[in-house]
């Protein structure tokens, strides 16, 4: 059975990825058409253009998390297979992921992910996840999902087995940051979408200071689509709070969490 690593972008599956070894390493990009949060760089554009075989706009990842990817490429001597799913405004025509309906995981994570292993492997696969030890909860959720032969679906297709390495082995968020902290791997604050709807809104009011563009961008799908990302509160209004001058994102972590899976 192969070994394949799922890549998020943050320091633990970079981690199990740099001390587990694998045949196969792969990120999913989060990608949208709209040129307001174009990413930057000309030349890393046309990159991951070629890479996900077609055109990359940008992302309302952090941008960051791009050089995050390249970055490690080079610091593991591994290539590393970009995917990528739809554009985010191509999802659904009149509705936005929210915290009871998650379909951009589902559709822009897991199944370009799918289609890759199709295409790549096709037959079931060990699928090295990167939760800690004390996240053994979230491993169990997991696994509670797997057939009798600890393997996910997707659709009616059994092909991965969910392993976790550092619930394993003992390794805990400190002994992660500690591995990192002198290695050239340049990692954004926080990982996945700056506007995920699973953060706490002080987090999202932040953000539309480090990130108004992209902020913005969650916004304006508000009206676009008609519906809210968060049930109780409109993006609008969250970005008329008085701004929030002290977070710390290494105390705060991820509100999520599933999203690199």
């Amino acid at each position: 059975m192969k070994t394949v690593t799922s890549i998020s972008g943050g320091q633990s599956s970079a981690y199990v990825a740099a001390n587990y070894r694998s045949d196969f390493l792969v990120f999913a990009l989060v990608t949208v058409e709209d040129k307001s949060v174009m990413y930057p760089d000309p030349v890393i554009r046309q990159d991951i253009s070629d890479r996900i075989g077609r055109e990359f706009v940008g992302t309302v990842e952090d941008d960051t998390i791009i050089y995050t990817v390249l970055d490690l490429e080079q610091y593991l001597g591994q290539r590393i297979d970009w995917v990528a799913g739809k554009p985010f405004e191509q999802l659904r025509k009149n509705s936005l992921p929210n915290i009871t309906w998650r379909h951009c995981t589902e559709l822009m994570k897991i199944k370009p992910m799918h289609k890759w292993w199709k295409e790549t492997i096709g037959e079931p696969v060990k699928m090295q996840i990167g939760f800690r030890a004390g996240e053994e909860k979230r491993a169990a959720r997991m696994l509670d999902a797997c057939d009798e032969n600890g393997l996910r679906a997707y659709g009616k297709t059994p092909w991965q087995k969910p392993v976790f390495p550092m619930i394993d082995n003992g390794v805990r968020r400190d002994q992660v940051v500690h591995y990192w902290k002198d290695k050239p791997v340049r990692f954004a604050p926080q990982n996945n979408c700056v506007g995920c709807f699973h953060r706490n809104p002080l987090v999202l009011r932040k953000m539309f200071d480090l990130h108004p563009e992209k902020m913005d961008w969650f916004a304006r799908m508000e009206t676009m689509k008609g519906a809210q990302w968060k049930s109780e509160i409109s993006y609008a209004d969250i970005a008329k709070h008085r701004p929030q001058a002290e977070i710390d994102f290494e105390e705060w972590g991820c509100d999520s969490g599933h999203c690199g899976l």
